[in-house]
């Protein structure tokens, strides 16, 4: 898993809230098995009409949007089924961050386990960046995992957040749960071969 310490990009406005993982991923998408492959099918109803063109009026095929790696939502992000193809859909897609008042637990730290930053911000600090984002200016903002701050590149914005230092860590050194597991590689086999 790639490393998240800090990362800055175009923040892209989605002012609904109770985006669910239906939503995120639609279930007709949840074939594979790879974790690649489903940026395509985020926000696939949202996204393209019933022919498969893109919708003109959603605001990720707007093209003052192409590129942009920050998601700023509504509250309860991730809300509905437990599924984890949601973070592998907006990761494939190019989403490092996902700005939020609040999240679902069971996205919140599939999240976490894909290198992507579930980031809980108060509301009225999201509604602040929304309408940044809004605004006829792009809104850059840089994301620094390590000083647990967010700030916009014209320092209009700047705010501090809190992580569970666990999870910090987990994105500063890019470990999934199996990746963790092997830093005791050694302890394990010692174990095993004491008690095999």
């Amino acid at each position: 898993m790639t490393p998240l310490r800090q990362h800055r990009g175009l923040a892209v406005p989605l002012n609904r809230a109770n985006i669910d993982t239906d939503q995120i991923i639609p279930k007709q998408f949840l074939k594979r098995v790879e974790r690649s492959g489903f940026g395509q099918f985020l926000f696939f109803d949202w996204r393209y009409d019933q022919t498969g063109e893109p919708r003109s009026d959603f605001i990720l095929n707007a093209p003052r949007y192409q590129g942009a790696s920050i998601l700023i939502a509504g509250q309860n992000f991730g809300c509905g089924s437990s599924r984890e193809h949601a973070p592998w859909a907006l990761s494939d897609y190019g989403f490092r961050v996902i700005v939020a008042s609040s999240f679902a637990d069971i996205f919140y730290n599939n999240c976490f386990k894909n290198g992507m930053l579930p980031l809980k911000l108060p509301e009225a600090t999201v509604r602040a960046l929304m309408t940044a984002a809004e605004g006829p200016d792009p809104l850059y903002l840089t994301v620094d995992v390590e000083h647990l701050s967010i700030h916009s590149d014209d320092g209009r914005y700047h705010y501090t957040f809190s992580l569970d230092p666990f999870l910090q860590d987990t994105l500063l050194h890019g470990l999934d749960d199996i990746a963790r597991t092997l830093q005791y590689e050694d302890r394990i086999s010692q174990y095993e071969e004491a008690h095999g």
